[in-house]
Order: C-alpha cells, then structure tokens, then sequence
C-alpha cells in the first residue's frame, strides 16, 4: 500500500466518525412518535382492518414527509400494530400490550365491542384515544382520552329508523342483532327511532357474528307479516342471509349498517344483493370536504380504491398528529387539551371538532341502496350534533 493510499484510507475512516458523531454535514435530531394501532387483521372482518390500516399509514407518511417538529426534534411516526381478532379479551390483552410499548397515542380499536374494554386500558395509562367505533357507550364512559373517527350509533341509527318508516313506508319492522356491542347498540338505536316514527316492532331476533344460517329465524320472521327487516351486524352475515331471504320468497327489504355497505356483501349477496338498504356514518367520498384528493393519494399508495373506512382513519390519525402539532409535544398531558378543542378541515369534513365526549361535533349518515350489483346513494343527512 502506498503511502497515498494509506492517507486516503486513513481520512476516509475520520470523516465516517465524524459524521457519525454528528459532527459533520447538517443532520437533524429525529424522534420516535409511537402511535398504537388495534384491528381486526385476520378473520372474516380482516377487510375492515386493512383499510383502517392503509388509511392511517397513509397519514402517518404524509406526516413524516412533512418533517414536523415535536419537543425539539424531527418527528417520525411510526405505527404499532396488532390484531386484535375482533375479540373483546384478545383486545384487552393487545391494549396492554400497546401501553406497554410506550405509545403517544392510540388509532383504534376498529370494533365497538373491543374498544370499549380496551379503552380502560389506555384511559389508566394517560394514552389519548381515537377509535372508530360507534357505540354510543365508547365515549360516556366519562374517560377525557376518548374520542371518534366517525358519527356515533345514536345519529346514525336514528336516521334508519325514521328512513325505514317513513321512506320505506315499513310500519311492521323485524329487527335481528348479532349480539356484538356493534350490533346491539345500533339496533337499539334504530328500534326506538321506528316507535318514534309511528312504526312498530314485530319481532327481535338474535344471531352471532360468526353464524351463517339464517333460515329459522327469517322463517319466523316471515310469519309475523314484517314488511322490513333491519339487520345489525358484519357483512359476512348480511350477505348469506340475503341470499336466505331470497330463497325463502321474503321480498321484504333488507337494511343494515355501514358494515353492510361494502364490496364484501356484493360479493356474498350476489344477484339477491339488490333492493338492500344500508346506512353509513359520513357522507359519500366524492362529496367529502377532500374525497377525491384522499381517494388519488389513497389508490396511488395502495393500488386499490379506499373502502369505507380509510377515510376516517386518515382523518383520525392527522387529528392526533395535529394536535401534537399545535403543542408542539407528543406528551399526553401537552396535547390533550389542544386534541379536546381541535377545529380543522380534513379529507372527510371541513369542520372537524369534538364536543365535550369526544363526540364528532358533525352528524353525517348517508343511506345507499344496491342497483344493478352496486351501491348507489340514496339521502344525505348531515346535521350538527348539538
């Protein structure tokens, strides 16, 4: 080796201590924003978790391309994720597990029935909350760390109730639930709104978020004359059941929830999937404050169209990060208080803004109905919540 060699060697070895030191280029101090993550990623309702995910992680990049600053260092967000197999124990667990992490804050869970227990979780722990689901339970909790992605149950199955009466002109309703905190809660929502309308409930019948045989409790329900049937519960059993409706010679319509309104239950329902109705918290992508924005970014990123959820999550994500933003902290105790007050345009509304709950301020619902194998809008409804 000469000694040329040997001096560029030597050199070379000193700036790449230096720069790892720090002591050469301009490199910013970075910090880990750990934000928790719960869903259902496996199992019949893994659909529903991807596209929460895919939404989050959609805002999560957007945020880390921005390069926000965060108690004096570069944020970078990263997501912790886990499954929480749409079951209430499992969630418990994944809940402590994701405390123990040492998370910022919390995207999730995606179900009622498992954010609800797992929200005790992080409330005991100081982690802010920002969960999709929609019982109205989640958030009277009386917990400060609560807050929504999207309207609750109550508005939601208010306006079904009154759709069901006095759109479908149904004054005889039949009412089956699968017995999840999702179900029950909406369904009971939407059995007061049709007593209030006028109408009346001729039979409540009971199912499971895992049954696909529906055959007895439709025939019973066949018999007692119902001229609509509202189901509450998950698209893997909207749609066999359908089918069932179908075969029975019940031609009565069927009407559900946002977790009907998906591409799943065309896929389940086939041919009979037409004349269903289903609600959903929001209102239409293209109509969104920024739908078709979200909707380019979203296809781009994934190489598919968003589903119901995606838009939401997004939203819920950069109202956290927002929040962190305005206190310039990722500590719970600095953006709690600016999480409470947010006001900000977003993808899915350009009032977003919690009440004293952690309710969305905006009720939205949208009711869509299948023609021709695809779901098509029917009404609008958005309203303020006070």
């Amino acid at each position: 080796m000469t000694p040329s060699s040997a001096f560029k060697i030597k050199t070379l070895a000193v700036s790449a201590a230096l720069a790892c030191a720090g002591l050469v280029g301009t490199a910013q101090a970075e910090t880990t924003v750990r934000l928790g993550f719960a869903a259902p990623l496996t199992g019949p309702q893994a659909h529903y978790g991807e596209d929460m995910r895919n939404g989050l992680t959609l805002a999560l990049e957007e945020a880390n391309a921005k390069g926000i600053k965060l108690d004096g260092d570069t944020a970078k967000f990263v997501l912790v994720s886990k499954d929480d197999q749409a079951d209430p124990r499992t969630a418990v667990q994944v809940a402590q597990q994701i405390a123990d992490a040492k998370v910022h804050g919390m995207l999730g869970h995606f179900n009622s029935g498992t954010t609800i227990p797992a929200s005790r979780v992080y409330n005991d722990a100081g982690i802010p909350q920002i969960a999709m689901a929609t019982s109205p339970e989640y958030t009277l909790q009386g917990y400060d760390t609560t807050f929504r992605m999207m309207t609750s149950d109550t508005q939601q199955g208010a306006a079904v109730g009154v759709f069901i009466v006095k759109d479908l002109k149904a004054k005889k309703v039949a009412v089956i639930d699968d017995r999840t905190a999702y179900g029950q809660g909406l369904t009971d929502q939407v059995i007061a709104a049709v007593k209030r309308a006028g109408g009346e409930i001729v039979a409540r019948e009971y199912t499971t978020d895992k049954a696909t045989d529906f055959t007895a409790i439709l025939t019973s329900i066949k018999a007692k004359g119902a001229e609509a049937i509202f189901f509450g519960g998950l698209d893997a059993q909207s749609g066999p059941m359908r089918r069932q409706m179908q075969t029975l010679g019940i031609t009565q319509p069927l009407v559900s929830g946002e977790m009907t309104r998906s591409d799943t239950f065309l896929k389940l329902a086939g041919e009979a999937a037409n004349g269903t109705y289903a609600s959903l918290a929001g209102v239409p992508l293209k109509t969104m404050a920024q739908g078709e924005q979200f909707a380019a970014a979203y296809k781009a990123r994934f190489k598919v169209d968003p589903g119901v959820y995606a838009p939401y999550a997004y939203d819920g994500a950069w109202n956290m990060i927002a929040a962190m933003e305005q206190a310039g902290s990722a500590k719970a105790d600095k953006y709690l208080p600016k999480l409470a007050n947010l006001k900000r345009s977003g993808a899915t509304s350009a009032h977003i803004a919690y009440d004293k709950n952690g309710d969305l301020n905006e009720v939205a619902v949208t009711i869509y109905t299948v023609k021709g194998g695809k779901w098509e809008e029917v009404k609008t409804i958005v309203d303020s919540a006070k």
